[in-house]
């Protein structure tokens, strides 16, 4: 789908504003190269017991662009973030962010690195104001260490810029009526505006944000849309987690879908929607065929079309059961 060594130039555009295109190498196919990648992920692999819930080989996110990371529920999408973002770590696999090795690296040092990222479910302290939250946002304050904390004018000048930085953000976010409001005051929306606004304290270069939409009204939608491709035109690059195919459709640059732990298609937008594999994973690829003629429960003409994928259906999930029983099996030798 993309070209060869293309630069990143502006496509249709967005709201008034222009998707990126020549993010790819190659042809848009699972692990191809970017052109300018601030995220590659090998061989990241993570299990639970017999459950494999990631499995990526090879993973490239483009630099200054808006990517969706998009599959059904269970694909390990979330997880995939934890890994990335030093909240729990692989089995096995490297990643790497602006060049720098990431795997083994805490969190907490991962954000101040500059890649930071947003909860599904908000983590705003209810109990501080919508200010004090922002405040906490920032990195570099000197006033945080114990003996330095005992010296006001060591770190007073520094606590008055975060302070105007944080009010400059939350103008911005539109949440500036609210700064003196305890963080559980505010509605769900509103969250999820604060975590954003938040996460921008500590100048970012990579914002992964995780179902940015989920439990949103509806009048705030449109807002935090246009706050997620703010972060783009401010230089960011966005990675976020998505199950509204209207939205990714919308402001997404590039789109990877996941499966069962593993990456099955990327690429553009308007091209990912029509891929089978996209197809497969979200309605399975037999969703043609009724399940009550697979489990005999509706009687077909023998011979038929139906019956033929009905029976191959039969012996697929049968095949796979008897491997499933084996691996067991071999488990409990060990």
């Amino acid at each position: 789908m993309s070209s060869e060594n293309q630069p990143v130039s502006p496509a249709a555009p967005t709201g008034g504003r222009q998707k990126a295109t020549g993010l790819a190498k190659g042809a848009a196919v699972p692990g191809v190269a970017k052109v300018d990648p601030i995220l590659v992920v090998d061989g990241v692999e993570r299990r639970f017991g017999g459950l494999t819930a990631v499995n990526v080989e090879h993973l490239e996110i483009p630099r200054g662009a808006i990517t969706a990371l998009i599959g059904p529920n269970g694909a390990g999408k979330t997880t995939l973030f934890n890994l990335l973002c030093g909240f729990d770590r692989p089995n096995t696999g490297t990643w790497q962010y602006d060049g720098k090795n990431l795997a083994g690296i805490p969190s907490f040092k991962v954000a101040r690195m500059g890649q930071v990222r947003t909860f599904q479910l908000t983590k705003a302290l209810s109990l501080l104001t919508v200010l004090e939250n922002m405040k906490l946002g920032s990195s570099d304050q000197p006033g945080e260490k114990f003996w330095q904390s005992l010296f006001p004018a060591i770190w007073r000048k520094k606590e008055a810029e975060i302070e105007q930085k944080a009010r400059e953000l939350l103008t911005l976010f539109k949440l500036d009526a609210k700064e003196q409001d305890f963080a559980a005051a505010l509605s769900g929306g509103q969250r999820k505006l604060l975590e954003m606004a938040r996460a921008l304290m500590s100048d970012p270069q990579l914002v992964m944000l995780d179902e940015p939409m989920a439990g949103v009204n509806p009048a705030l939608t449109q807002s935090l849309l246009d706050h997620i491709l703010g972060l783009k035109d401010r230089g960011m690059t966005v990675l976020f987690v998505e199950h509204d195919m209207h939205m990714v459709r919308h402001i997404a640059d590039w789109v990877v879908v996941m499966a069962e732990g593993r990456v099955v298609a990327e690429g553009p937008p308007e091209t990912v929607m029509e891929d089978p594999a996209v197809v497969d994973a979200y309605l399975g690829a037999h969703q043609d065929v009724d399940l009550g003629a697979v489990t005999g429960r509706i009687v077909i003409p023998a011979g038929s079309d139906a019956d033929l994928a009905a029976a191959r259906i039969r012996e697929k999930i049968e095949a796979e059961a008897e491997a499933e029983l084996e691996a067991e099996e071999e488990e409990e030798k060990k």
